[in-house]
């Protein structure tokens, strides 16, 4: 090969991020390096990659239809990297995990109990998290895998799987509220009332809700705050049923409830070991168990 995998990657995380000093700062490298990796694979393709006349590089018509190529070399050496690593006899000492609310406690308490059986020595912390957080410890090396609702945009340098499962989101109320006993709700009547939100510790791209707002970076938390009457949330339909103390009312909101699609997420560039590829096999093959008649979500 005339071209090095870090020049690959060090292209696409450009393209991806915009700029030379974004892809700099994803990929934990000097910005003259990264520029540097492309100058060379542009000299070992005999292309120009990007325009560089402008504030920032834009892709040329070269640029495009390399991109898609060297996208695809990457993502074949990452489950190259992959089938290494479980092919492997090395297990690593230590695994954490950054889990969603949106991830059911009876498809967690499964997987740990096969985990525990599976592999009995080693050491595992489970964190609770959301969006930007659970990208963040990954990006940190603070976690080795994440479950995560799925985001409209991810970093360069962090992978997903999606799961089988399909959690639903729907507005609750304090069942003591008037509007908890109307048969049809409208998001005009909820605008006087104090809104529970979720606000991760990460800086996120999601409009900011005006108005009286409260604000939390789990949903545990915010279903606390609702239970105690300050004000309506948008809440895993799973969290209420489980720990919601028959205290909140679902209300009946036009599109409401919604439907999320839930990614396991992990970090190409420092990939999980053996456990860690073992527990993202089972993550990803874990199916939502059907309800039966007359049970929630009919």
């Amino acid at each position: 090969m005339r071209y090095s995998p870090e020049a690959l990657q060090a292209f696409v995380q450009t393209a991806e991020s915009g700029s030379f000093s974004a892809a700099a700062r994803a990929l934990g490298k000097s910005q003259s390096t990264i520029s540097m990796a492309i100058a060379n694979l542009e000299i070992d393709l005999g292309l120009s990659l990007f325009d560089r006349s402008g504030h920032k590089p834009r892709l040329t018509g070269a640029g495009q239809r390399v991109l898609a190529q060297a996208q695809e070399i990457l993502q074949a050496s990452q489950r190259l990297d992959e089938l290494a690593i479980r092919l492997a006899s090395h297990v690593e000492p230590r695994l954490s995990m950054a889990i969603s609310d949106f991830w059911q406690a009876d498809h967690h308490e499964q997987l740990l109990n096969r985990f525990s059986e599976r592999f009995p020595d080693i050491e595992f912390e489970c964190m609770i998290a959301e969006d930007e957080d659970v990208i963040a410890l990954l990006q940190q090396g603070r976690a080795h895998l994440g479950v995560i609702r799925s985001q409209p945009r991810l970093p360069g340098e962090i992978a997903l799987s999606r799961l089988q499962i399909k959690p639903e989101i729907a507005i609750w109320l304090h069942h003591a509220h008037p509007l908890a006993g109307r048969a049809q709700v409208t998001l005009n009547d909820l605008r006087p009332l104090r809104q529970l939100r979720l606000n991760t510790w990460q800086h996120n791209d999601r409009p900011q809700a005006t108005g009286r707002v409260w604000s939390a970076p789990s949903y545990l938390l915010l279903l606390e705050m609702a239970e105690q009457g300050f004000g309506w949330a948008e809440l895993p339909r799973w969290l209420v049923a489980q720990f919601g103390h028959d205290l909140l009312r679902e209300l009946p909101v036009a599109g409401w409830p919604q439907q999320i699609n839930v990614d396991a997420v992990w970090n190409r560039t420092r990939p999980p070991g053996p456990a860690g590829q073992w527990m993202l096999d089972q993550l990803c093959a874990q199916r939502a168990e059907p309800k039966g008649p007359g049970e929630e979500g009919e």
